[in-house]
């Protein structure tokens, strides 16, 4: 009997042990997309694409707030012609499905656009995010709303 109980209690032990292990690889990996989204941000309030081009995923698909939706391409082409005079994410939030992230926030956004409009906008955004077998982390979907005033 106490050799059971043992044996259990072990293996209560290591069934803890796994979870926390877990649970701080989930951290780690909200933690590292919270970065890429900054890393996105940084990349418009700099008027620099190149900063964005590694977050994306060749096969991206990406909605924005107008409805639009943009392949790779047609995204990073309206991003080289768009100039931000500024570029601030809010409430981003991430949570970590295995190699899957969804990441949410607000964004408050002035410049021009990709025809020299100017634009001052506020959104709220989703992306998705995928671990990659190279272990490197890139946004595969990206939606914006803008912000009912």
């Amino acid at each position: 009997m106490k050799s059971v109980l043992t044996w259990c209690l072990l293996g209560l032990v290591f069934l803890v042990s796994a979870v926390l292990v877990q649970a701080q690889k989930a951290s780690e990996n909200e933690k590292a997309v919270e970065a890429l989204e900054e890393q996105w941000t940084q990349g418009q309030k700099t008027n620099n694409p190149d900063l964005i081009v590694p977050l994306l995923s060749a096969k991206i698909v990406i909605t924005d707030s107008d409805s639009k939706v943009l392949n790779h391409a047609e995204f990073l082409e309206r991003m080289k012609k768009a100039k931000f005079t500024s570029a601030e994410n809010s409430d981003v939030k991430v949570t970590v499905f295995g190699n899957t992230a969804i990441a949410t926030g607000g964004a408050k956004y002035t410049g021009t656009d990709e025809t020299g409009k100017p634009f001052d906008t506020t959104e709220r955004w989703t992306d998705t995010w995928v671990k990659m077998p190279d272990g490197k982390w890139q946004c595969v979907a990206s939606h914006s709303s803008p912000v009912k005033k």
